[in-house]
């Protein structure tokens, strides 16, 4: 049976989540943070089982997240989505859950502007293989309007479209400057120039979650990445949390090879739909 979940709920949820807290550590993240109050969460989680046992969960925000595989409970997680209509940006999360939920909502959601069904997910819990790149470190606040413009420009390359088309940028600075002060912004920055910078979007006692990786265009293919990467790890593994993770497109060879150098390891396969 399916439901909305709300605070009352929070134990089971937690439990659920923390099966698989690589995986799942965008939604733990969110959840542990504020709990599961919709107005307090920015979103809604559903929720799937028997009684208080939850067996799926779905995070239904700017995002579409399931948590889970049972095929009962995605079956109902789409028919709750398609009567709500399609509110999320994405549909992203394990590959079986995210494929099987797709081949359900596509008839009426479809199609997509991208659909991306190979993303190996990454992870390590060791030190990297490599010498970190010693300039790589936090960014500062005052440093905003510097970091800014490589944060759009990723995003912007990654996505396919700017994050700041809908309301000139508010909400996606405001963002950026959340993650400078939660100390979760890494950058090398040469001369006023940022040449490496990545960012940490999720944080859970168990994982945290690498996003935003990216290299000056000018300069990529002279060795910044995988040094950069190594600092990232190094400062995550000693200040963030005991496992550093993140996922990447199965097509991007050379970002896999760099990651897999740093010591990062495959151990699932996400998937992305993206609108």
């Amino acid at each position: 049976m399916l439901r909305v979940l709300d605070d009352r709920d929070l134990p089971g949820a937690l439990d659920l989540l923390g099966e698989d807290p690589v995986a799942n550590v965008f939604v733990r993240s969110r959840v542990e943070a504020v709990g599961l109050d919709p107005g307090r969460l920015g979103a809604q989680v559903w929720g799937f089982g028997s009684g208080a046992t939850l067996t799926a969960l779905c995070y239904a925000g700017a995002n579409l997240v399931p948590v889970g595989s049972d095929e009962q409970a995605l079956a109902a997680f789409c028919d709750f989505a398609l009567a709500q209509g399609r509110r999320c940006s994405s549909i992203v999360g394990p590959a079986d859950a995210v494929t099987a939920m797709w081949a359900r909502l596509s008839p009426r959601w479809g199609p997509a502007r991208e659909t991306r069904l190979v993303q190996p997910m990454m992870a390590t819990t060791s030190p990297p293989r490599c010498a970190p790149d010693t300039a790589v470190r936090r960014v500062r606040v005052d440093e905003l309007d510097l970091i800014l413009p490589a944060c759009i420009a990723m995003f912007t390359e990654e996505v396919g479209i700017s994050p700041i088309a809908g309301d000139g940028g508010a909400l996606y600075r405001s963002r950026v400057r959340e993650l400078i002060a939660a100390g979760r912004s890494f950058a090398r920055i040469e001369d006023g120039r940022v040449v490496f910078k990545a960012e940490v979007g999720a944080v859970t006692s168990d994982a945290c979650q690498v996003q935003g990786v990216w290299v000056e265009p000018a300069l990529r293919g002279r060795g910044l990445s995988v040094p950069g990467m190594a600092a990232v790890v190094d400062l995550c593994l000693r200040d963030v949390a005991p496992a550093v993770s993140l996922y990447v497109n199965d097509f991007n060879l050379p970002a896999r090879r760099a990651y897999e150098r740093v010591g990062f390891e495959q151990i699932g396969t996400f998937a992305s739909i993206l609108f």
